[in-house]
């Protein structure tokens, strides 16, 4: 009878929590944005006149918004730029920055070495082209040592690794410092 009590109160206080701070059955967030998704809306307006005034004014609507930096636009370009330049940190709301791109192609850079240097335990420390810095975290060891120029395939692995193949060699596991 204890059991069942304490089971009982249980789900009331996980219902009562639930209630107060609304966080379990919350509405998953826009897949646009709100001023966008106006626009978008002006299709269906049928009258012509309507859909013209309709779109005049959600296009202004957009336009102050992103003005104001409430609404930030980007190309495909500027989006995998970003996505090139994150890649490896632990950030999981830029996968916004995925959305259009092949699960391949959102899994794995290419880059070029601007410098590589052994730390104290020995191992690899590499700066890339646009200053991310990966720093070795297995003891696998490479025929020739990167230099400035050397290419650097990185592709992500298990647990928040990344395998890394520089020029053409066998992988090292590697992490991103920075």
């Amino acid at each position: 009878m204890t059991s069942m009590v304490s089971a009982v109160r249980a789900s009331a206080a996980t219902m009562v929590f639930i209630v107060v701070n609304g966080t379990a059955f919350a509405a998953p967030p826009p897949s646009r944005a709100p001023v966008v998704q106006g626009v978008l809306d002006c299709r269906k307006v049928g009258d012509v006149a309507a859909r013209l005034a309709c779109y005049d004014t959600a296009v202004d609507a957009m336009a102050t918004a992103e003005s104001k930096g409430d609404l930030v636009t980007i190309d495909r370009e500027q989006r995998r730029a970003v996505r090139r330049q994150a890649f490896g940190l632990s950030l999981p709301s830029f996968t916004l920055f995925d959305r259009g791109e092949r699960p391949e192609d959102a899994d794995r850079i290419s880059a070029q070495i601007a410098g590589a240097s052994r730390n104290a335990e020995g191992k690899w420390v590499i700066r890339l082209d646009d200053g991310a810095v990966w720093r070795q975290i297995d003891d696998n060891s490479l025929a020739r040592d990167p230099h400035p120029g050397s290419i650097a395939k990185i592709r992500r692995a298990a647990l928040g690794s990344f395998f890394v193949n520089i020029d053409g060699e066998q992988a090292i596991r590697m992490h991103r410092d920075n």
